[in-house]
Formats: structure tokens, C-alpha cells, sequence
């Protein structure tokens, strides 16, 4: 046996073990391994007032969501979500946009108060001083874009009334709802 056949020999053995994870991953890739999820949606230029796209999808196959906002006996206000064909995506999820997850921005007046991964949330009575707020809960996917129905983000709003510095009212509970969200 020749040099060069026996060292030409282990030489191919690396050279394929170099080269067969590359071409192993691309396989698994295009045979259900970890392919990308296909497109949700389709992103519009329009934004939100934060800058954020809005990502359309059909109202049929739109998520949904619905506030409630009560005064809390110990101060502050207790906002509750209810959600329709979408899930809150746990802390660390992948920023894609996936059919129906995703977070909730909770704003009041108009600016954000809270990202949210929950469906309930204690809006400590600091951030709705006295006189009537609005509070808007809307939906985002985990990309940062906007979900949209007819160029509208989906979101819910709610108005309510603070008649002193203790203690306030819910004057509506679920008015300003966007078409997704049903109602």
C-alpha cells in the first residue's frame, strides 16, 4: 500500500464528515425538519401610531380579542382579556409571526402601559389619574407586527371613568372593538 493512497483516504473521510452536516441540515430543513413557517398574513406598509407594520390576515382567520376593565377594592384596575382564534406566546418564543400567537400591548390613552403574555392584568391606579382613560388592548405577533383586519390593527377598547383619587367606575367594558374581534 502506497502514501498516497492511505492518505488519501482519511482525507476524503474528513472532507465528507466536514460537509455532511451542512448538506444534512439543508435535507432536514426541506423534509420537516426546522423549516421556517411559511407566511402569515401579508405586511402592509401602513403602521401603527409606534411605528409597528400591520400584518393583514382575512377576518375570518383573524385572532380576536375582547377587555374588561373593573376597579380593584384594593386600588387600581383589573383588566381581563378574552381571546378568540389567538394564544399568548410564552416569554423567549421565536420572533415570527405564527397564525394566531403572539403578545397583547396594553395602552392607555394611547401609550403602552404593558406588554402582555397573559390574559389579566393589575393597572395600578398611578397610570389613570382622575377623568375619563381609554383602554386599549392589542394584538401583536411575536415578529413586532400588528395583527390587522382591513387595515385596522385588532384590538379592544374600553372606557373608563376615575371619580376620585381612591376609587372609579367602568363606564364600558368592551366598547371600540375592531371588526376581529367579534361581538
Amino acid at each position: 500500500m502506497s502514501w498516497k493512497k492511505w492518505a488519501r483516504g482519511p482525507l476524503t473521510a474528513l472532507a465528507a464528515c466536514a460537509l455532511l452536516p451542512l448538506g444534512a441540515c439543508a435535507a432536514g430543513e426541506a423534509h420537516g425538519g426546522t423549516a421556517p413557517p411559511s407566511p402569515v398574513g401579508k405586511v402592509l406598509d401602513d403602521t401603527d401610531e409606534s411605528g409597528r407594520h400591520l400584518r393583514e390576515v382575512a377576518g375570518k382567520d383573524a385572532p380576536g380579542v375582547g377587555v374588561e376593565v373593573t376597579p380593584d377594592p384594593a386600588g387600581g384596575w383589573d383588566v381581563r382579556l378574552a381571546f378568540r382564534r389567538f394564544r399568548c406566546s410564552p416569554p423567549g418564543a421565536r420572533p415570527a409571526a405564527v397564525t394566531g400567537r403572539g403578545l397583547v400591548v396594553l395602552l392607555v390613552d394611547g401609550r403602552r402601559v404593558a406588554r402582555l403574555r397573559t390574559p389579566a392584568y393589575h393597572l395600578p391606579g398611578r397610570l389613570v389619574p382622575r377623568g375619563t382613560h381609554r383602554v386599549t388592548a392589542r394584538l401583536y405577533a411575536d415578529d413586532g407586527t400588528v395583527w390587522a383586519v382591513r387595515g385596522r390593527p385588532v384590538q379592544s377598547t374600553a372606557d373608563i371613568t376615575v371619580s376620585d383619587a381612591e376609587a372609579g367606575t367602568a363606564r364600558s367594558a368592551t366598547g371600540g372593538r375592531t371588526p376581529a374581534a367579534g361581538g
